[in-house]
């Protein structure tokens, strides 16, 4: 649900640095602006780990107006961060240098794609995406260690879970091996607009959509996938203090054989109303309840929802109605290895409210305490409206992985440097 303003108003980035930065921090020289891509071959996306580059590439590839210059490393150009407030980043867009972008066509398989410059896109009036809605993305991110390491917390799974929602949506999508190739080549790309230890970091969000002209309903003759990025820091403004949610009785974010449990775009759009009137009452965000029977938790707009007691942790079951969030499923597994008993289940209104805890999970907020739950005007508070234990505990472990503070005993960190 975090802003995706990729179709409007969106301007490359003045001022843009005119290179790229290698995996051995070597600069590359990009040539002049009429010659802005950097084209890959079929799979895999390989970036190449080297300790210096030659200085050019061979000239045929240049004037064929698809490669790029590669500056000496006697150039000595240095490696800056961006010129931005790293001590105030919220979470709102930040236009970067570089997006990756790779097309094909309905029945055929994704093979080629190439970064250029961050800017607008075209499609046309007649877009699957945007006349019926035929859009996926994912969210995940890139951390900077103090070693200079950038890291990336499974991106295996994103890729996983955007092939299982493409099914979902008739869509292709690109091999598990291809995305993750090619969020490391948008991040190394970006390098400088990733904030420093501690600061934040380089949030990710990769696009599947249905970018082919279709009139009548049917899936799009064509597909981009695209990924751009942007620096960010904590999505709620409470940072980790607590959360105040209030539960929505009346509408509901999905139903039963419905798209509730993939990450399509028409998701976020529809928990917008009950979200704006809840924020406007002053509430954090909206709990979802079950569409059937409506006293069975679902999920916050964006967010998983845990709730403890005592030494059990209980989140609410997959079960087609529910994104199965990489962060949730991550918790899972930190809580078990340190102990506690984890059930995945229905969880009824009461058992929320009777708990000693409740946090939520999710890539932007990573883990949230809440501090109250409003149901039909009864306002139930957790924890003195503190950050409870388990909630610290568990946010400490895995942020501590994800930022890589602690040993990756679980190998889910990818390390690009």
């Amino acid at each position: 649900m975090e802003s995706a303003a990729i179709f409007a108003g969106l301007h490359p980035t003045s001022g843009h640095h005119n290179h790229l930065l290698g995996p051995s921090r070597t600069a590359i020289k990009l040539l002049p602006p009429s010659i802005d891509k950097i084209n890959f071959s079929p799979l895999p996306l390989k970036l190449q780990k080297q300790s210096h580059f030659t200085s050019y590439i061979d000239n045929s590839a240049i004037n064929s107006g698809n490669s790029c210059r590669v500056a000496s490393p006697a150039s000595d150009v240095a490696s800056e961060l961006a010129d931005i407030d790293w001590d105030n980043l919220g979470f709102g867009f930040m236009p970067t240098d570089y997006m990756y972008s790779m097309k094909c066509s309905q029945g055929e398989n994704f093979s080629k794609g190439e970064l250029q410059r961050f800017g607008n896109i075209e499609l046309s009036p007649s877009a699957g995406i945007l006349n019926y809605g035929q859009g996926l993305f994912e969210g995940l991110k890139a951390y900077r260690k103090h070693d200079g390491n950038i890291l990336l917390f499974r991106p295996e799974e994103n890729a996983t879970r955007l092939k299982m929602g493409a099914e979902r949506m008739c869509m292709p999508s690109p091999s598990v091996e291809q995305f993750v190739e090619a969020v490391k080549a948008t991040v190394l790309a970006n390098e400088r607009w990733i904030p420093p230890p501690g600061k934040g970091s380089l949030y990710i969000r990769p696009l599947l959509m249905g970018s082919g002209a279709v009139l009548g309903l049917a899936p799009a003759p064509e597909y981009t996938f695209l990924i751009y990025v942007s620096p960010v820091g904590n999505y709620f403004k409470e940072g980790l203090a607590p959360i105040n949610l209030v539960v929505e009785t009346e509408m509901h974010r999905a139903t039963p054989g419905g798209t509730g449990g993939v990450k399509t775009i028409g998701n976020y759009a529809a928990v917008l109303k009950a979200q704006s009137a809840a924020k406007a009452k002053g509430y954090s965000d909206v709990l979802y309840l079950d569409c059937v029977q409506k006293k069975y938790l679902e999920e916050v707009s964006s967010c998983n929802v845990f709730i403890v007691k005592g030494n059990l942790i209980v989140t609410p079951a997959i079960k087609g109605t529910i994104l199965p969030g990489i962060t949730r499923k991550s918790i899972i597994d930190v809580a078990i290895s340190q102990g506690f008993q984890v059930e995945e289940r229905h969880v009824s209104v009461d058992e929320l409210l009777d708990a000693d805890e409740v946090f939520c999970t999710g890539t932007a907020v990573v883990v949230s305490p809440v501090g109250s739950i409003t149901h039909q005007g009864r306002r139930v508070t957790y924890g003195n409206d503190g950050v409870g234990l388990v909630s610290q505990q568990l946010y400490s472990a895995l942020t501590s992985l994800q930022m890589g503070i602690s040993e990756d005993k679980m190998g889910w960190i990818v390390e690009l440097k």
